[in-house]
């Protein structure tokens, strides 16, 4: 079967590039016909820094002595160090580049590996089954090609500490950003999704996986979510005074529930900026536990009773879905990204989404799927009873000012 694969390669495959390119790889698999190959196949793609090893120890040397390679072809299952060993050493080696997983093992464990990948944040470029098809490598490079740069190396994220993230907050540093949510029968855009991010003057734009957990964990959050509020709500009056009226999403912490001031604070600002309540849902992610039952469950339920609505996000990947069901009055559940992309093709995965819209019907709850990646996705959806959908398919997150630029572009797709 490989050789096959081998000659229907080399006779029929066009090359991507057709000039060497100074991106370098390492392939570590213990079967030498399969590194030959896949050194074959990136030389016929203009890749010509290969390094290949048949051991985990060897390739470890190599990253100690020789420096990073852009992209790592690791195979799972080897002898001495398998892949899944050969990661946790790549995450105490600081490694910074990309990795592919090359397996024959059932698909769950391919899957469960590249979770694992992700949660040692890994850059993730994707997976090769064996025996694979010789046009799946092209479009694995061809994600590689416009991602790594040989001039500009992956660096860890910046690590910003409690004083500059209190400085950004002070100096008006945050801003918004919003995504689009539309309803998934008609394509009519009903709502955005806030999405805080950090001008920087130095570094630019700062996501915020990079300083949140910073404000959570010194005190912050408070101040940083007031400040996300009240631009949103300013810019819900603005578009109102355009002519548009949305509903406007924002997520909040749990250590914002801890807080029995907050559902006054979101009343009052929402009246001043003439927001309807019922306009505004307030996303909980699950993604921290309640420090205090009683004081979340209380702010929670005035919120509602202030006839704002509640949403969890991220169901089915954080602490105590069901359990924050059955507490807390939802009105609406977001279908988690990883549960929702590629479902159509993922039996696992359209079992998860199957499993969370029908509890979500049962309980009278909205549902949204984020991660509407492309078009296969969102075809999916419209043969599903979902109905709000939001992803980089519909829009990308964007400033205030661009919705309604990007209103009519949306329009003219959907026509």
């Amino acid at each position: 079967m490989l050789i096959d694969i081998l000659i229907y390669y080399l006779v029929h495959h066009v090359p991507l590039m057709h000039s060497n390119n100074p991106i370098s790889i390492l392939i570590l698999d213990d079967d030498a016909f399969m590194l030959k190959l896949l050194v074959r196949m990136l030389t016929n793609q203009g890749l010509s820094i290969v390094s290949t090893y048949h051991k985990g120890f060897d390739a470890l040397a190599h990253l100690k002595h020789s420096g990073h390679p852009d992209v790592i072809f690791l195979d799972l299952n080897m002898p001495e160090m398998d892949g899944i060993e050969f990661i946790r050493n790549l995450v105490d080696y600081r490694y910074t580049g990309h990795v592919v997983l090359v397996s024959g093992e059932d698909l769950r464990v391919l899957q469960t590996a590249e979770t694992l990948v992700k949660a040692h944040h890994i850059n993730l470029l994707g997976h090769l089954v064996k025996p694979f098809h010789p046009d799946m490598l092209p479009l694995l490079l061809e994600k590689l090609f416009a991602t790594v740069s040989p001039t500009v190396r992956c660096i860890p994220k910046a690590l910003y500490d409690t004083h500059r993230v209190r400085t950004a907050i002070d100096n008006k540093e945050l801003i918004n950003y919003y995504q689009p949510k539309v309803a998934v029968a008609s394509g009519r855009v009903i709502g955005v999704e806030t999405l805080v991010r950090w001008r920087h003057p130095d570094d630019g734009i700062v996501y915020p996986d990079q300083f949140i957990s910073v404000a959570e964990e010194h005190g912050l959050i408070d101040s940083l979510t007031q400040t996300v509020i009240l631009m949103a709500l300013q810019q819900a009056r603005t578009w109102q005074e355009a002519g548009l009226t949305l509903q406007i999403a924002i997520n909040i912490s749990m250590d914002n529930l801890t807080s029995l001031t907050f559902p006054d604070f979101v009343a009052q600002h929402a009246a001043a900026a003439g927001v309807e309540p019922h306009n505004i849902i307030l996303e909980i992610t699950e993604s921290r536990l309640m420090k205090d039952a009683r004081f979340s469950l209380e702010v929670l339920t005035r919120l509602r009773l202030k006839r704002f609505r509640l949403s969890i996000d991220d169901f089915g990947t954080g602490h105590s879905s069901f359990t924050q069901l059955r507490n807390i009055p939802f009105d609406e559940l977001k279908i988690d990204r990883s549960f929702v992309h590629r479902a159509y093709k993922n039996d696992t995965l359209r079992a998860i989404y199957d499993a969370s819209l029908g509890l979500a019907k049962q309980l009278g709850l909205e549902t949204v799927a984020e991660g509407v990646e492309d078009v296969n996705d969102w075809e999916f959806l419209r043969q599903t009873d979902c109905e709000f959908a939001q992803g980089y398919f519909i829009a990308h997150p964007m400033p205030g000012d661009a919705l309604l630029t990007w209103l009519d572009n949306w329009d003219k797709r959907l026509s």
